[in-house]
């Protein structure tokens, strides 16, 4: 007799129709699907990741089963689409189907994600691959243990994880969040807990991390000892550093010391990079309460 247990996958595609477009600033739209089946676990969303595929122009969305990423990679590229991944923003489940927004950063020369995004109108749909109700959780970084207090970083592209990393945390967290975006419009109401501060850093046509590298550093007390990039990153990879998993192949302790602080830095990889060189390998920084995460780079094109 076969005795094997199928487990549900913890994700799955499921085609979501846009009910909602509220166009935020100059640089936000946000987005509300109708995404039947989609939910989590008895656990907070924090910086749950999802897929979104969007249509190829002049394809239909592809038709996508259980094994829906060999399936997918399989298609012609020019008839597949294209995938990204985003955070949740929001996620309400007390209509069926469910509700699930995403805030898309618009941008002046925008990918097909952000192009998709900024011409976004109710009935149109995607294929959106993200957690289904009654499987474990996967897909959330965000990790403060029996952390007290947090250190939260990033970049607009970030901007849409730490505001629901916020709103999701205890009324006793402490801590601060550091967010640079484009302009001063683009600072987003977001229900912090009353002990933790959000700093909007409107960088104003700078280079992603003017302002927010030296904002982290100088609330930790560190220094950047040296601004140039590691000659040995690959040109096309995404650092991701976190006390789980090392995209630098670093050494993961099962086991986390109890501290009172837990950092969460995401967003332009050079930047994040050298964020993590200055407080890792410079300032000390214990690497297993910090999660360092490259969610896009400059030049390279995202592969999903």
């Amino acid at each position: 007799m076969n005795t094997t247990t199928r487990t549900r996958p913890t994700h799955a595609p499921v085609r979501a129709a846009v009910v909602g477009v509220d166009k935020l600033s100059e640089h936000f739209t946000r987005i509300t699907f109708a995404a039947p089946g989609v939910g989590t676990p008895d656990v907070p969303i924090y910086d749950q990741r999802i897929k979104l595929i969007f249509p190829a122009p002049g394809h239909p969305l592809p038709d996508l089963g259980a094994d829906w990423y060999a399936s997918w990679c399989a298609l012609p590229e020019d008839t597949r689409g294209v995938m990204r991944t985003y955070s949740i923003r929001a996620l309400d489940l007390s209509t069926e189907p469910a509700r699930l927004t995403v805030d898309f950063v618009l941008h002046p020369d925008p990918g097909p994600a952000a192009a998709w995004a900024g011409q976004a109108a109710p009935g149109q749909e995607i294929i959106l691959v993200a957690p289904q109700r009654g499987a474990d959780p996967s897909g959330i970084e965000f990790a403060p243990g029996a952390a007290t207090d947090v250190v939260l970083a990033g970049d607009e592209t970030a901007a849409p994880a730490i505001a629901r990393i916020l709103e999701d945390l205890g009324p006793d967290i402490t801590g601060v969040a550091f967010i640079e975006i484009p302009t001063p419009d683009d600072a987003l109401p977001i229900s912090a807990p009353p002990g933790i501060e959000v700093r909007w850093l409107a960088r104003a046509g700078a280079a992603h991390g003017t302002l927010l590298t030296p904002a982290v550093l100088g609330h930790l007390g560190a220094v950047l000892v040296d601004d140039e990039p590691p000659a040995a990153e690959p040109v096309a990879d995404l650092v991701w550093e976190t006390p789980q998993f090392s995209s630098l192949g670093e050494q993961v302790s099962k086991t986390r010391p109890n501290r009172h602080t837990y950092h969460w830095i995401a967003g332009e990889s050079g930047m994040v990079t050298r964020l993590r060189r200055a407080l890792v390998k410079d300032h000390g920084l214990d690497r297993s309460q910090v999660a360092f995460m490259g969610y896009w780079k400059h030049g390279v094109a995202m592969r999903g």
